[in-house]
C-alpha cells in the first residue's frame, strides 16, 4: 500500500476533552425541552452529526420532527457549547504532544469534525490552527459522521488516497467514517468503547504514541499480509 501519508484527527474527545463540556450542553438541551438525558441516548450521539443528533434526541422525547424547530435545537445546542468552548479547552492525554511531533516531522494533517464550522473556529482558538494544513467540519459535507464524506473530503483536499491516511479517532461513529472512506483507524476511546475492527488499532490514550507508532501500526493495518487484527498491549 506504501507508506502513511497523512493524519487525519477527529477533534471531540480525540485532541480535546470536550465530550464532558457537549454533555453539559446536551443535559442543558433536554431541560430545554422538557425532558431528562439518559446516558443510552448520549452515548448514541457521541461524535455524531447535527441531524442525526437532533433526529436521536427528538425521537428519544417523543417530539414530531419538524425540520425547523429540530434545525432551532441544533442551533442553540451549538451556542451554548461554543460558550462552553470559549472558557478553553483540556488536551487529551498525549494529543498535545502527538501534534507536535508530526508537525516537528512534516507529516501533513487535517482536522477532520462533525462539529460545526462555527464551533471548530472556536475549539481552534484552543488547539492552534497552525498544525492542519486542512480543517473539514460537519456542516460543510453532504453527510457526516458515521458517512465516509468528512474522510474523503480530507483526503480530497490533501490530493491523497484516503488508504495512504491514518485516521485517528475516539468513537464509534468516528471509526465508522474513517474506516469507510478507506483509513486505518487508530482509535483512543474516550467516552464510549469502540468495537473493535480488521482496519483499526486501539490504544488505551495516545500518550506516548510518536512518528514512528503510527508509522508502525498504519503499515500493519495496511498491509494484506497481516491478516487478522491484534489488539494491542495497552491498557
Amino acid at each position: 500500500m506504501g507508506e502513511l501519508r497523512a493524519v487525519l484527527c477527529d477533534m471531540d474527545g480525540t485532541l480535546v476533552d470536550s465530550e464532558k463540556l457537549w454533555d453539559v450542553a446536551m443535559d442543558a438541551l433536554y431541560d430545554r425541552l422538557g425532558g431528562v438525558l439518559r446516558p443510552e441516548v448520549r452515548a448514541a450521539t457521541v461524535g455524531g452529526c447535527a441531524e442525526n443528533t437532533m433526529r436521536i434526541v427528538y425521537d428519544d422525547l417523543g417530539l414530531e420532527p419538524d425540520p425547523a424547530a429540530m434545525a432551532e435545537s441544533a442551533r442553540w445546542l451549538h451556542a451554548y457549547t461554543g460558550e462552553l468552548f470559549d472558557a478553553g479547552l483540556p488536551w487529551c492525554d498525549g494529543a498535545r504532544e502527538l501534534l507536535d511531533g508530526l508537525a516537528a516531522a512534516a507529516l501533513p494533517m487535517a482536522l477532520v469534525t462533525n462539529t460545526p464550522r462555527m464551533l471548530a473556529e472556536r475549539a481552534l482558538d484552543s488547539i492552534g490552527r497552525h498544525y492542519f494544513a486542512v480543517v473539514v467540519c460537519g456542516d460543510e459535507v453532504a453527510r457526516g459522521k458515521p458517512a465516509p464524506d468528512p474522510y474523503r473530503r480530507a483526503a480530497q483536499l490533501l490530493e491523497l488516497d484516503p488508504r495512504r491516511c491514518l485516521a485517528v479517532e475516539d468513537s464509534p461513529t468516528g471509526a465508522a467514517s474513517a474506516e469507510a472512506a478507506g483509513c486505518a483507524v487508530l482509535v483512543a476511546p474516550n467516552a464510549i468503547p469502540v468495537p473493535l475492527g480488521a482496519m483499526r488499532h486501539q490504544v488505551g490514550s495516545l500518550a506516548g504514541l510518536g512518528l514512528a507508532d503510527l508509522h508502525e501500526i498504519y503499515t500493519r493495518l495496511s498491509s494484506p499480509r497481516e491478516g487478522a487484527w491484534l489488539p494491542a498491549d495497552t491498557p
